[in-house]
């Protein structure tokens, strides 16, 4: 069975082995909805027979709280990327769309690549996992916002300071220099510019604070959850949390193979004949891949790790490019 999810209602189709449509079903995001749905799968598969699986496009957005009650009342549930809907859709004749179409995509995917799509698990790693991502995230959204807030003041400082204000501080945006333009006064400059001025300083220490905030709790839970990756050379609190987040309960990949080809970080065979050869791969999940990238340049930098710093030697030695 595919389910299309939706912020309010979601729209469930099953098929048989062969691809035949059994039934269509459109319930609401509620308990009692779901009940409904699992109750209909359960005659079904009864009648028929047939053993259920079932597929979302989306387990950890609109569809967690569905995929979670159908997990717990015992189905193996999967995670079916939207990409993979997309492309069998533009394979078609008239490739047309609407919430029926894509979760009979949904379900016709799974017949095709059962084998491949992540499944849905419930432990108390995924748990933790998931609120240190959610943090993480706000984390990211806030250092976004900082940066944006820094262009800005810098500008303003300019106008106000010349080019000046440059020489006051080596970093014009630190603590200590924070609060000095909060508190300065400079002659023969428009009120408004001041104001404009302390509104974005104001801003800056806010999200200073914040930021600090999320980090002490980003440790706490990692700490409380038993991981020790934040330990390994180039990695600290907010990379590890990345990769925590990101990667989830460790135990659905069965091979490290497997995480290397979620992370994007294993080459793509391109071979043909007696032509081999492999390039690199451009999917998997970016923000995983980017954590990974981050590490390995720490410990290849100056204060990084001298193993890793052979290794990359030795291998530019062979004619390897450097990325």
């Amino acid at each position: 069975m595919g389910v299309d999810v939706h912020k309010d209602t979601h729209t469930a189709v099953a098929v048989s082995p062969f691809g035949e449509k059994l039934f269509e079903l459109t319930v609401g995001n509620y308990e009692k909805d779901f009940t409904l749905l699992s109750e209909r799968v359960r005659s079904e598969a009864h009648s028929r027979g047939l053993s259920p699986s079932i597929g979302l496009e989306d387990c950890h957005g609109w569809g967690e709280r569905l995929a979670s009650f159908l997990a717990n009342d015992g189905y193996p549930v999967c995670h079916v990327p939207a990409i993979m809907v997309d492309r069998a859709r533009k394979r078609m004749v008239h490739p047309e769309k609407n919430d029926s179409l894509d979760a009979k995509g949904v379900a016709e995917v799974m017949i095709q690549r059962i084998d491949m799509l992540p499944s849905y698990i419930i432990s108390k790693d995924a748990d933790s996992a998931k609120n240190i991502r959610e943090i993480s995230l706000d984390r990211e959204f806030l250092v976004k916002e900082r940066v944006r807030v820094k262009n800005q003041l810098h500008t303003i400082l300019h106008r106000v300071f010349n080019t000046e204000y440059a020489t006051l501080f080596k970093d014009p945006f630190s603590l200590k220099a924070l609060k000095h333009w909060m508190k300065a006064k400079p002659k023969n400059v428009d009120p408004f510019l001041l104001r404009s001025m302390k509104r974005k300083v104001k801003r800056l220490l806010q999200l200073r604070e914040e930021i600090t905030e999320l980090e002490r709790e980003l440790e706490n839970l990692i700490a409380e959850s038993g991981h020790t990756i934040q330990t390994a050379s180039g990695c600290g609190t907010v990379l590890a949390a990345e990769l925590i987040g990101e990667i989830g309960d460790i135990s659905r990949f069965k091979t490290p193979a497997q995480l290397a080809k979620y992370a994007g970080c294993a080459p793509r065979e391109h071979s043909s004949g007696k032509t081999i050869r492999w390039r690199k791969t451009r999917g998997g999940n970016r923000r995983l891949n980017r954590t990974f990238h981050r590490m390995a340049l720490s410990q290849i930098s100056r204060m990084g790790n001298e193993r890793a710093r052979t290794y990359f030697k030795k291998k530019l030695i062979e004619g390897k490019s450097k990325s």
